[in-house]
């Protein structure tokens, strides 16, 4: 049989095995996606209620500028609804100040003068940190240097301790999921620009909307729910877990990096048992979070519908940041009902009973007693929420592991939708290429 004749199989169903299923059928060739779980999307999945809650696994965003979004999603058919561009900042003695862009908001240019969150010149010092990054391309940004972190850009680009803590850490940490800053700088100066040039959005209907979009282009039959596989046999055979091998032109793995070991390690599971690749090796480490949803028992919203992210510079809070997704879009909650998102970062050691009133205990203290009275809906905790991609990490892992064998997704790049998105699309124009 004529090997071409064999489909393209895709391991995983997330946003980077969604997007490489995409471009090969737009360029005409067969695919099959095989997704273990029982609904597209990876870690980009939204669950619905009894009582009609839509709830993100995670507090998560589509920046509007990423370029790979832009390039594949309808934004029209996804009905985006925005943040506002700022965040209202709980300082460490209790007090709170809003700062928003004055890019989007002018007048807002004046407040953020007196705001406390740092001096003067630390703000005229963000005032040329953007129109740094907007002499780059986005993909100009990432290809930059990245040999130090975060924090020892910031500080030696001139800023102080103080807008470091109050505003730097509370908010890219939350977009990290590091509040050490430990993220390499040249992907904080992307992020950054993405921030000042776009906009924070949410799918009216959930962040699933992002997977379904995609998933609903491909044929019928190409996407294989509830099908976990065992291994990858002499490179152009997938083994399922049911015992079935099935036959390949190519295979792509659309996973994270250690279930990509294990995947290459077979059967065994052992990581240690993966074959060598011309790829060499496979970032594994992870960010961890938590997203406990409260709802409120009335329609008033804590977040005063100014649709603003909440975010706490208080050292050591377990609520590293508040959303109130309802608010920006009204389908996430039930008429007549708010929905508060709160994520805890890092490994806490918490588990549910002692996390729920914990956070209730901070929320009182920054939205006052009622919160104590909000119904606590679900908690998610995410063990490898994003990939850590510290100073020095390449912008981009090789991508082709061996003949006919790749793989795509953030952990093979960068920890941002953005990323899994490009490497979906670039191991599709490799494939087709070959």
């Amino acid at each position: 049989m004529n090997p071409d004749s064999h489909p393209i199989i895709i391991i995983g169903a997330g946003m980077a095995g969604l997007a490489c299923a995409t471009w090969l059928h737009r360029a005409g060739r067969p695919v099959l996606v095989l997704e273990a779980a029982d609904a597209v999307g990876g870690r980009v999945r939204t669950d619905l209620t009894p009582d009609g809650f839509r709830l993100d696994r995670g507090f998560q965003v589509l920046q509007t500028n990423y370029p790979e979004a832009r390039r594949i999603f309808d934004y029209g058919a996804l009905n985006l609804k925005a943040f506002r561009s700022g965040a209202v900042i709980r300082l460490a003695d209790g007090t709170q100040t809003t700062l928003e862009n004055p890019l989007k908001n002018p007048l807002a240019a004046f407040s953020a003068l007196t705001s406390p969150i740092g001096s003067l010149p630390d703000k005229l010092r963000i005032a040329s940190l953007v129109r740094h990054v907007l002499q780059f391309t986005p993909e100009q940004l990432l290809a930059r240097p990245n040999t130090e972190d975060t924090v020892s850009f910031l500080r030696r680009y001139g800023f102080t301790e103080l807008i470091i803590d109050t505003f730097f850490r509370p908010f890219f940490g939350g977009v990290f999921l590091d509040r050490e800053l430990t993220t390499a700088s040249n992907f904080f100066e992307f992020i950054f620009q993405q921030f000042v040039t776009g906009d924070a959005s949410i799918p009216a209907l959930g962040i699933q909307a992002l997977p379904e979009q995609l998933a609903a282009r491909l044929p019928v039959g190409t996407i294989r729910l509830n099908t976990p596989v065992a291994g990858i046999v002499d490179g152009s055979q997938v083994r399922l877990t049911t015992g079935q091998v099935l036959q390949a032109s190519a295979i792509v793995l659309a996973t994270d990096g250690l279930a990509t070991l294990r995947l290459l390690a077979g059967r065994s599971g052992n990581p240690d048992d993966a074959p060598a690749t011309e790829a060499g090796s496979f970032p594994t480490a992870a960010r961890i979070t938590t997203c406990t949803y409260f709802a409120t028992p009335g329609g008033h919203s804590p977040g005063r519908n100014d649709k603003l992210l909440r975010l706490n510079a208080t050292p050591g809070a377990l609520a590293h940041n508040v959303a109130f997704p309802a608010d920006v879009s009204g389908t996430y909650a039930p008429a007549g009902r708010s929905l508060i998102s709160v994520s805890t970062h890092g490994e806490r050691s918490l588990d549910e009973a002692e996390l729920v009133p914990r956070l209730r205990q901070e929320l009182a203290a920054w939205f006052g007693p009622a919160a104590r009275d909000w119904e606590h809906l679900r908690s998610y905790r995410i063990a490898a929420a994003l990939p850590v991609y510290p100073a020095g990490q390449p912008p981009r892992q090789p991508l082709k592991l061996a003949d006919n064998l790749y793989r795509c997704g953030d952990w093979a790049s960068y920890p941002s939708l953005n990323g899994a998105l490009a490497t979906g699309r670039e191991v599709a124009e490799l494939i087709i290429k070959s």
